[in-house]
């Protein structure tokens, strides 16, 4: 039986670990492939039938899913087995199922279903001994792999120096989030942590350099916690960085300084989900929400600024309207988090919140990821004036452009949200840089902290870059101006330049109150303020 587990990842960056577990995991020869969602539809089929493989076993998720039912369309009639995976499958069997587009569909974990199916397949194993199996006559029972006989297998991981790295310490979630499926898997398990510790060392020695953890609540164990922050802080490489998703007001104060105190800057990032600070929405989804403690926890961390904080919203909850979620959004900017994602929504199978979607009056995007599109408390047209605020907050906020610049906004607006909900409505997506920044720029030229701000996003610009770069401000400054400014700089550095370098690697602009010189030689960079 010639088989192919098949990732179809959303990055190449991104390896599919999943498919690396099956095929540790089994005892039979198996193939791994991987393409990404940009690679052709057309690749991938012919890449399947060209080898000739009997049995193909896909792993999916809301990403890759819409390009993997093209696919089994493509190949239904070639006489193949195929075997489906994946938390996007795993209560949704019945549909691949009863549409002849799979064979079997394995639920959750697949590591030991996988390996039996295998034998089945190979006539020495009965179908309904396997656990977590659907296929065209029912279901089998469900069972939780033991994770002390699993095999892990990030010795099959490649090119890790491009790769983000995914890790696993433990499975299931302690919570019950309506609209996660983590939540679906209340039994928490954790792997050997000395066994972790190992497979660090080693991923490292190949030269490693991002760790992404997949434990849904990585603090759920404070022990385990402790001790792989200790191990990570005592063998890292100063290139690494560590990320783990944290419940955020399960923290102690005393584990948030013993990293503070004894980690570098940056080896850790941590992901919160808050995605609510409304009390009554978040009891909706069944989640248990100290704001208090984690407003003072991420305030701490954030002052500490050693431990990268990533943020998280959902908008689309019930019971968060409108107003309700633009209040959530400008309490936690209000933190000024490095980096703060606003995501909508999604409807996903299994999950309690879509088997409850109709006591909210869900509508949602019938095609993976499963958007909501409106709901009892949010109309068609507040999600779209939410995703203006959404695009224009990723593109001025999040990428970190200009940071300084962007503070000045936020300490003199009353209501952040409405400001990138306004600035969303400008044109400024897929556009140079330069035409970003003049975009904001213009946007803000009537408030009455323009100046400020005037000066501040045109040093961003400049510091951004390591190259003289464009100029899009208006204020021009004559070539006589400038050469006598350049001069006198000179001088005052005891002639650190050759001037004839210094005319032509340097910018001058001359605002109202300031000459701003940015030099940009090879190997050396400045940017200067001068007051007039």
């Amino acid at each position: 039986m010639k088989t192919l587990l098949l990732g179809i990842n959303a990055k190449y960056i991104h390896p599919n670990l999943a498919i690396r577990l099956l095929k540790k995991n089994t005892s039979y020869n198996t193939d791994i492939k991987e393409f990404t969602i940009k690679d052709n539809i057309t690749s991938i089929y012919e890449y399947i039938i060209n080898n000739n493989y009997d049995i193909i076993a896909f792993s999916c998720y809301i990403w890759n899913i819409e390009i993997i039912k093209e696919i089994l369309l493509m190949i239904k009639d070639k006489n193949k087995i195929i075997i489906l995976g994946g938390p996007e499958v795993s209560y949704n069997a019945e549909y691949y199922i009863n549409n002849k587009l799979a064979s079997y569909v394995i639920k959750n974990e697949g590591e030991e279903a996988f390996n039996l199916l295998l034998h089945y397949l190979d006539n020495k194993f009965e179908l309904e001994k396997i656990p977590n199996l659907y296929h065209s006559n029912g279901s089998t029972f469900d069972k939780l792999v033991d994770l002390n006989n699993l095999k892990m297998a990030y010795d099959l991981l490649d090119d890790l120096n491009n790769k983000i790295i995914y890790l696993e310490t433990s499975r299931g979630c302690p919570y019950k989030c309506g609209y996660c499926m983590a939540s679906l898997d209340n039994k928490v398990r954790f792997f050997n942590i000395e066994e972790i510790k190992n497979q660090i060392l080693i991923l490292t020695k190949r030269g490693a350099r991002i760790f992404k953890f997949l434990d849904r609540t990585f603090n759920a164990n404070k022990k385990n916690f402790i001790s792989l922050i200790d191990y990570i802080i005592d063998i890292h490489k100063d290139y690494q960085s560590y990320q783990f998703e944290i419940t955020g007001d399960l923290l102690d104060i005393d584990v948030i300084d013993y990293i503070n105190n004894k980690a570098p800057k940056n080896l850790f990032r941590f992901e919160i989900g808050i995605q609510s600070t409304n009390i009554k929405t978040n009891l909706s989804v069944g989640r248990i929400q100290d704001n208090n403690k984690l407003f003072n926890n991420i305030k701490r961390i954030q002052d500490a600024s050693i431990i990268d904080l990533h943020l998280d919203l959902i908008a689309g909850l019930p019971y968060e309207d409108y107003k309700s979620f633009e209040n959530t959004f400008n309490e936690v900017l209000a933190l000024r988090p490095k980096e703060l994602q606003l995501g909508f929504l999604k409807l996903l199978h299994g999950t309690r919140l879509k088997n409850e979607a109709h006591l909210y009056d869900y509508k949602w995007d019938q095609n993976a990821p499963y958007e909501v599109i409106e709901n009892a408390y949010l109309s068609k047209s507040d999600i779209k004036e939410i995703h203006y605020a959404e695009d224009s907050f990723e593109v001025y906020y999040n990428t970190d452009y200009m940071k300084n610049a962007i503070n000045i906004i936020l300490d003199n607006e009353d209501n952040p949200f409405d400001f990138f909900n306004k600035l969303g409505y400008t044109s400024y997506k897929h556009k140079p840089l330069e035409v970003v920044f003049r975009n904001i720029d213009d946007f803000v030229k009537n408030k009455k902290y323009y100046n400020e701000f005037h000066l501040q996003i045109i040093l961003d610009y400049l510091e951004y870059y390591n190259l003289k770069p464009k100029a899009w401000w208006d204020e021009k400054c004559e070539k006589s101006v400038k050469n006598d400014i350049l001069r006198e700089f000179n001088l005052v550095y005891l002639n650190e330049f050759n001037l004839a370098d210094l005319f032509k690697y340097s910018m001058v602009i001359n605002l109202d109150n300031y000459y701003i010189i940015a030099i940009y030689m090879p190997n050396k960079k400045r940017i200067v303020k001068i007051e007039k």
